[in-house]
């Protein structure tokens, strides 16, 4: 059985709404958003967000055992968290400086819009690679502050 995803954001005088996007999973969707953003700058704001993540697993499993490698943990979780959060903003500066060469050299405004949405891409993935894993840190630090004695 295949599911089926919709989104409808829309909907039209009769009260139907319009599909915009059908047959495809959230899977397919990041894939498809992930080859457009490019390879190169997607795959470096990828493996910061993996790390982060592993970062962060660690530091909450070493939270009772080690305090002071869970503090550790929760530091490279955040660097490697802004990492990919600027590796994002490069791509994006890359992306916006190719999309205005392309306008330059096309003479042609409508090629922008696709530059413009890769550039975009890349800070979208990056974000959300910096988001993340600082939420974590942040119930870790909470979940830190409660068990801690108190004098």
């Amino acid at each position: 059985m295949k599911r089926r995803f919709v989104v409808c954001l829309t909907k039209t005088k009769d009260m139907t709404a319009l599909p915009l996007v059908q047959n495809r999973s959230i899977f397919n969707e990041l894939a498809n958003r992930f080859s457009e953003g490019g390879p190169f700058f997607m795959t470096l704001i990828l493996i910061c967000f993996l790390l982060a993540l592993v970062f962060l697993v660690l530091g909450f499993i070493y939270l009772k055992k080690n305090p002071q490698k869970s503090a550790k943990m929760i530091n490279l979780t955040s660097e490697v968290s802004i990492l990919g959060l600027v590796i994002g903003l490069l791509g994006s500066i890359i992306g916006l400086i190719e999309a205005f060469d392309t306008v330059e050299a096309l003479e042609n405004i409508s090629v922008m819009g696709s530059g413009l949405k890769v550039s975009f891409l890349t800070t979208l993935f990056g974000s959300i690679t910096f988001i993340l894993p600082r939420i974590g840190i942040i119930i870790l630090k909470g979940i830190k502050k409660i068990e801690a004695p108190k004098e």
